[in-house]
C-alpha cells in the first residue's frame, strides 16, 4: 500500500464516519474564498469533533509521513488552509463549543470552530464582547482567526486578534497538546509562543482551543458619520487628519469610488456621484457625541460632506455598505483580493500608487481600506479562465500588477498583508519584506514544531 492509502486506512479505523471521502467534501476542501484552489484532490476530509480527534489524526499522519492541513470555515483569501493532492484536510468546524466564560475575569474559552458571530451573541448576555470584528464576522471561526492573525473594521481602537488572546492549546505535527500562554492579565514566563501561534497559519500546530481576552460591552451611545469627498485621495487626506487631529474613532472605513458604486448596485442603492468616495466613521462609549461632532468638524474642513447619524440601526445601515464589499467585487469579475498596509499617514500616497498600476497595467483595482489602521484592501478584477480541472488562477498581468503594487507599498514602509495572511498567495514576496536571513529564521522555526515538515506543507515559507 501506499503511505497515502496506509493513512486513510488507519483513520478509518480511529475516526469512523469522521473520515469523509465524499466527491462534493473533497473539492470543497480545495479551496478557500480567495478563489485560488490547490491542486488535486485532497485524500479525506476528517471532520473533528474533539481534541482526541486532532490528536490521533495527527498521530496517524507523522506515523505514514501524510501531508495535513487544517481547516475552519474556509473564509481565507490567502489560500493558506486549501488541501491538495494526498493531504489530509482536518476540519475543526465542528469544534464550536465555548467550554467556559469567567465575567469577573474578562475571559472565555472556546473550542476553535466557533463564529464570531455565535461567540458574541453568547457573550452579550453576560455583559461581554470579544473585539476582532473582521467583515466575514457572520462566517469566519475563532481558529481561523487566531491561524491568519485577523483584524477587522474595530481593530484600529480594540486591537487585533493578537491583542485579545490569553493562550492557546495547540497540538503537535506528533499529536502532543501543549497549553499555551495564561489566563491571568500579564505573564511573562518563557518566551511568548501564544503569539508566535497567532498567525501561523496552520505551520505550527492545529490550535483546538483558545482562552481569549473579553472587553465588557462599551456603554453610551453609537455614533456614525457618513463623508463623500470629490475623489479617494481627498478621502484618504481627510482620514489622516482625522489621526493626526488625536481622535480614536472605533471604526473607520474608506471605499474607492469603483467600490461605492458596485456596492450601491448590488444593494439596489441610488448611485454615488461618479468619483466620488466615502468614509465612514464610527464613535462609541460616553464620548460618542462629542467625538464625533469633532471628527465631522475636521471631515467637512477637509472639503467632505458630511452627515452625522445617532441611530444606531442607520449606523448598521451604513456599515452594512462596506461589509458587502466581496459580494459586489463578485458582480464585476472574478477578483483577486489583497491586502497592504501602509502607516495611517501614508494613506495618500497608497493610493496615487494605486492609481498608477492602474494605469500602467491596464488594471481595475476597486479599494476599500481600514483607515484607521492604514490596511487596505485591493481587489484586482479579471476575466476567469478556469484550466482543464476547473481550477482559476489570475493571469500572468494581474500578478504583474500586484507585484508592483506590493513593491509599491513596501517602499512606503509598509507591510504586504495586515490581516489575510500569506498562504500560497504571497508567499513568493514574503523574503523581499522580512530579508533572507530573517525569511530563513522563521523557516528553520517551523521545522522545531514539525520537523516532518507535514503541517500545510507549501504555505507561507516557500519561495
Amino acid at each position: 500500500m501506499t503511505p497515502g492509502a496506509d493513512a486513510l486506512v488507519l483513520l478509518r479505523a480511529a475516526l469512523g464516519d469522521r473520515v469523509d471521502t465524499s466527491p462534493a467534501s473533497l473539492a470543497a476542501a480545495r479551496a478557500d474564498k480567495s478563489g485560488h484552489a490547490a491542486s488535486g484532490l485532497p485524500l479525506a476530509v476528517v471532520h473533528a469533533r474533539s481534541v482526541e480527534d486532532v490528536q490521533q489524526t495527527l498521530r496517524i499522519a507523522a506515523g505514514t509521513g501524510t501531508p495535513v492541513v487544517t481547516r475552519g470555515a474556509g473564509t481565507g483569501l490567502a489560500g493558506g488552509a486549501n488541501a491538495g493532492d494526498g493531504e489530509i484536510a482536518l476540519s475543526v468546524r465542528s469544534m464550536d463549543r465555548i467550554l467556559e466564560v469567567r465575567p469577573d475575569d474578562l475571559l472565555a474559552v472556546v473550542e476553535p470552530g466557533i463564529l464570531n458571530a455565535e461567540l458574541n451573541a453568547a457573550l452579550a448576555p453576560h455583559g461581554l464582547w470579544w473585539a476582532p470584528d473582521p467583515a466575514s464576522r457572520a462566517i469566519s471561526t475563532v481558529g481561523g482567526n487566531i491561524a491568519t492573525g485577523a483584524g477587522g473594521l474595530l481593530c484600529a481602537k480594540y486591537g487585533v486578534v493578537r491583542d485579545a488572546v490569553l493562550g492557546v492549546d495547540l497540538v503537535l505535527a506528533d499529536g502532543r497538546l501543549l497549553h499555551l500562554g495564561h489566563r491571568t492579565v500579564k505573564g511573562v514566563t518563557g518566551l511568548d509562543l501564544t503569539s508566535l501561534v497567532v498567525g501561523s497559519e496552520g505551520t505550527l500546530g492545529v490550535v483546538v482551543g483558545a482562552t481569549l481576552k473579553l472587553r465588557r460591552l462599551v456603554p453610551g451611545e453609537v455614533c456614525t458619520i457618513a463623508a463623500t469627498f470629490r475623489d479617494v485621495r481627498a478621502a484618504a487626506e481627510a482620514s489622516a487628519a482625522v489621526t493626526a487631529s488625536g481622535a480614536q474613532p472605533a471604526i473607520m472605513e474608506l471605499m474607492d469610488a469603483a467600490s461605492l458604486a458596485a456596492v450601491h448596485a448590488l444593494l439596489r442603492l441610488a448611485a454615488p456621484t461618479p468619483g466620488a468616495a466615502q468614509l465612514t466613521v464610527q464613535t462609541d462609549g460616553p464620548a460618542a457625541v462629542a467625538e464625533a461632532d469633532a471628527i465631522a468638524e475636521v471631515l467637512r474642513r477637509a472639503g467632505g460632506t458630511v452627515a452625522v447619524s445617532h441611530d444606531r440601526d442607520e449606523g448598521e445601515r451604513l456599515l452594512t455598505i462596506r461589509r458587502s464589499m466581496h459580494p459586489a467585487m463578485e458582480t464585476l469579475g472574478t477578483a483577486l483580493i489583497e491586502d497592504v498596509s501602509v502607516p495611517r499617514s501614508a494613506l495618500p500616497a497608497m493610493f496615487d500608487e494605486i492609481a498608477r498600476v492602474e494605469r500602467e497595467h491596464g488594471v481595475v483595482i476597486p479599494t476599500v481600506a481600514h483607515a484607521g489602521d492604514g490596511n487596505l484592501h485591493p481587489n484586482f478584477i479579471f476575466e476567469a479562465q478556469p484550466d482543464e480541472s476547473g481550477i482559476v488562477q489570475a493571469p500572468d498581468h494581474i500578478w504583474a500588477a500586484a507585484d508592483d503594487l506590493f513593491r509599491a507599498a513596501l517602499r512606503l514602509g509598509g507591510t504586504l498583508t495586515g490581516e489575510h495572511g500569506v498562504g500560497v498567495l504571497k508567499r513568493r514576496w514574503l523574503a523581499d519584506e522580512l530579508g533572507d536571513d530573517q525569511w530563513e529564521l522563521q523557516r528553520q522555526i517551523t521545522r522545531v514544531f514539525d520537523p516532518q515538515g507535514i503541517l500545510n506543507p507549501g504555505k507561507v515559507f516557500a519561495r
